[in-house]
């Protein structure tokens, strides 16, 4: 599983990927985890608002940290 958190570095941003990190270990998935940081780039997926999360080339969530049950949806699906 590809995951993208696209955002510029901001507190919001980083405790989206951690939160993503901690469920995917809880639940044994294997995930491939990167940062977008690039304003261009992020733009680019549609996301005007961050943070945003891009799996498997589909944006699932833009704006504000997720919830731990969205995240753990993510992963059930």
């Amino acid at each position: 599983m590809d995951i993208k958190v696209l955002g510029t570095g901001c507190a919001n941003c980083r405790n989206t990927i951690a939160l993503i990190e901690q469920v995917a270990q809880a639940k044994g998935v294997s995930v491939t985890l990167s940062k977008i940081e690039e304003m261009r780039d992020i733009v680019g997926y549609g996301v005007m608002s961050t943070p945003g999360v891009v799996i498997d080339g589909k944006v699932v969530h833009a704006g504000g940290v997720p919830s731990r049950g969205k995240v753990e949806q993510w992963f059930s699906a």
